[in-house]
């Protein structure tokens, strides 16, 4: 056996214990396999509109029971970055060989749930999370698989990470649909010409500085965090979100934790996206109900649907995270 055989064949192995411990524990438990019309309620009653965003609460009907043990000790990224339970670092100093990659390290005894879409500042250039993932707890470190939002950097100093938000939806869709670097660079250049941005980094955050534009994000989230937060008791584990006469999109969980653990970063993204793209919402119910029944009807035209108009994230049989557009 040639040197080194083993020690390559043990990580193989390594890798492939810590995905069936996600498969096993996802099923160990009565957790829905699927996020659809059967388990799900669209809480059109319930709708909140403040300026250009209506936002429509989906909810769980209860049939979901008692979570799996793997998700009840799951947090989400945002959560694990600011508690410390996780660290992020680039993978090397090479462009060419990392700009799609960093090192995330979890010795923490909390899973991680990680989405793509996640913004973090810092490093040797600002990088987007590309893929949904969940960290088991005591992984130590795994490649985690990004892109970059700020085309002209890449310094000989590594900044630390720290964590953003979740882009915009227009963002999310170029990365969703391409998977392209350059288109990723050419729609973050659109946004900041759209908005008079100067910057020469060309840094998709660059926005983020502006005092005007912040304390418009933060007018949006001090109306909606109160009103969330009154829901909180009642099962609700998605939104679907329109401004002017569009649906920007809906990301649906399977919890009301993982939900609320992601609420925040995921709703700046579609307050950002509401206020740089939309207007005043006339989006009817009836045209929301037609949207949401292309894939919340039954689990083949779910994944058929969102193949072309979102994202679907599965682990272990079970559907854990939806996002369509």
């Amino acid at each position: 056996m040639p040197p080194g055989t083993f020690l390559l064949t043990s990580a193989l192995i390594n890798k492939m214990q810590k995905w069936c411990t996600i498969c096993i524990l996802l099923a160990a438990n009565h957790v829905f396999g699927q996020l659809t019309y059967e388990h799900l309620f669209v809480d059109y009653d319930s709708a909140v509109t403040y300026k250009n965003l209506r936002v429509i609460p989906i909810r769980n009907k209860g049939k979901a029971g008692s979570l799996s043990s793997i998700l009840q000790n799951t947090v989400s990224f945002s959560q694990a970055l600011q508690q410390g339970l996780v660290t992020v670092q680039e993978r090397g100093t090479a462009s060419t060989e990392n700009v799609h990659w960093l090192s995330l390290y979890n010795n923490s005894d909390k899973n991680v749930f990680v989405s793509s879409g996640e913004v973090l500042a810092g490093g040797r250039q600002d990088r987007m999370v590309s893929k949904d993932t969940i960290v088991l707890a005591k992984s130590g470190r795994i490649d985690l698989p990004v892109m970059c939002v700020e085309e002209g950097r890449w310094s000989e100093k590594d900044k630390k990470f720290i964590y953003s938000k979740m882009a915009n939806t227009h963002l999310r869709k170029t990365l969703d649909e391409s998977r392209n670097q350059v288109l990723l660079w050419k729609e973050i250049n659109n946004q900041l010409e759209k908005d008079k941005v100067k910057n020469k980094t060309l840094s998709y955050l660059s926005r983020d500085k502006d005092k005007a534009f912040i304390a418009l994000q933060n007018d949006y989230w001090q109306f909606l965090e109160p009103w969330f937060a009154r829901q909180r008791d009642s099962n609700v584990v998605g939104i679907v979100c329109m401004s002017g006469d569009k649906i920007i999109g809906s990301d649906i969980f399977i919890s009301k934790n993982l939900f609320y653990g992601k609420l925040q970063p995921l709703m700046m993204g579609y307050i950002e996206e509401a206020t740089l793209f939309g207007a005043a919402p006339k989006v009817t119910d009836v045209q929301v109900r037609n949207y949401l029944d292309q894939f919340l009807i039954e689990e083949g035209s779910q994944e058929e649907f969102l193949r072309k108009n979102g994202r679907l994230f599965k682990a272990g049989g079970k559907v854990i995270h939806i996002t369509s557009y």
